[in-house]
């Protein structure tokens, strides 16, 4: 097996790497942490790559533990923010901790026979008998404010018109003293994260050699972004969660087959545990016929079993092959069966005696909530982007009636190109 390190560079995994960190990892095992922001109930595709990045450290042998920032997530990390976020309820939070730990724990092997075995911790366990003020006179003395002032995310923001407020500001300290208590008392060397939490990575190295005269180390990742400049995980319907409730299988299994061809290069390396050997064929294959999309369906299937299981991901193929295998073919060729079989669609129950009445089609897709608003609805069907039962809305004021029933129970929509949504009256 490749050392990590290396493991990780032919795959474009490292970003800024601090000295004596690739020494330390082949002298021993060793233990090495990464957050994970609790500010919703799931995590979303941009947490997949510190997971993975886990994932690899301790199938190198190496210890890792998930830190759940129940206490970082009541204070809000600036990095990467242009302005303060709204802070969450202790209840709320306490649910997305949860939450989160669940998830992390599908990924990671939490054997504690085993010598490295995962561990998840939350920092709210030590925060939480900190007072303020020992706080403040036991670790806060350590950091210069010069020092915190330099690094690029509150520069960034100090520079903006927002500003920032003393609870921002004081994150990084935050952050710092997680790395402090991680190794005194589970001899965590080591942090990763991306490319934006470099500064309070090192702020928490700075604060073990000033507070123990200890060594610690760290890594970062590259932020992933899309050729076309476009922000990394989200879509038109919003984020693509890891939650199977959030954001289908098929949903989930369907962006990563949308990826173009530059990023699923990319994305390949970074998001799946295929070998050297193997991406260097699919590569090779895929430019000799970008159309067969060898590189994106490789990439849709690894990524969706790693998520949602293998299960998961025959149902989005079926589900998928009944959408768009022959494009051509009427809705009214897909059976009762066919259409109560397509898994991960978003299903929504409406009145069918609205739909016996009739309803114009922009008030029709607002009342089901394809789209939020009557008015995103109106552009959407003027922008040629809807097709009812296959057929492109070609006229406004198209009424949507009994006639429209298919098997006198459902209707088809498609938003975009690639969102269906199945309709069903009773």
């Amino acid at each position: 097996m490749q050392p990590l390190l290396a493991e990780l560079a032919w795959r474009g995994m490292i970003q800024d790497i601090m000295p004596g960190t690739k020494e330390q990892l082949e002298k021993e095992m060793t233990t090495a942490y990464i957050g994970f922001d609790p500010t919703a109930d799931s995590l979303h595709i941009g947490s997949l790559v510190p997971i993975i990045l886990l994932m690899h450290l301790q199938k190198a042998g190496h210890k890792p533990i998930a830190l759940v920032g129940g206490a970082t997530g009541m204070v809000g990390d600036p990095s990467g923010k242009s302005e303060e976020r709204n802070l969450l309820s202790e209840a709320v939070l306490n649910d997305n901790v949860n939450a989160v730990k669940a998830q992390l724990e599908k990924f990671l092997d939490f054997n504690k026979s085993k010598p490295n075995a995962a561990e998840i911790a939350n920092n709210y366990d030590w925060f939480k008998e900190i007072r303020f003020l020992d706080f403040i006179r036991d670790t806060g003395k350590h950091i210069t404010v010069n020092y915190m002032m330099a690094k690029d995310s509150v520069k960034k923001r100090l520079e903006g018109e927002t500003g920032m407020s003393f609870t921002e500001f004081t994150y990084q300290l935050v952050q710092g003293y997680d790395f402090y208590w991680l190794y005194q008392n589970k001899n965590c060397k080591l942090q990763m994260g991306g490319s934006d939490q470099w500064g309070n990575i090192v702020t928490g190295t700075e604060l073990i050699r000033r507070k123990c005269g200890g060594e610690a180390f760290a890594f970062t990742c590259p932020l992933i972004k899309k050729a076309d400049g476009g922000k990394f995980g989200k879509t038109e319907q919003g984020n693509i969660w890891l939650d199977a409730n959030k954001t289908t299988p098929f949903q989930f299994y369907q962006f990563w087959l949308n990826a173009n061809d530059a990023d699923a290069e990319d994305w390949i390396k970074i998001f799946t545990f295929l070998d050297e050997p193997i991406i260097s064929v699919l590569i090779a294959e895929h430019k000799k016929d970008a159309s067969k999309r060898i590189l994106q369906k490789a990439l849709a299937k690894e990524v969706t079993i790693l998520v949602h299981g293998e299960a998961e991901y025959n149902k989005a193929i079926e589900t998928t092959e009944k959408l768009f295998a022959n494009q051509a073919a009427a809705a009214e060729d897909l059976s009762a069966d066919d259409l109560e079989g397509l898994e991960g669609v978003v299903k929504i129950d409406f009145e069918k005696a609205t739909i016996d009445s009739g309803i114009d089609v922009v008030s029709f897709l607002a009342e089901t909530k394809i789209f939020p608003s009557k008015g995103e609805a109106r552009k959407m069907v003027q922008g040629g982007g809807v097709s009812i039962n296959r057929k492109k809305v070609e006229r406004i004021d198209l009424v949507i009636d009994a006639g429209l029933l298919l098997h006198k129970k459902y209707i088809l929509v498609q938003k975009g190109r690639r969102n269906y949504f199945l309709v069903k009256t009773g």
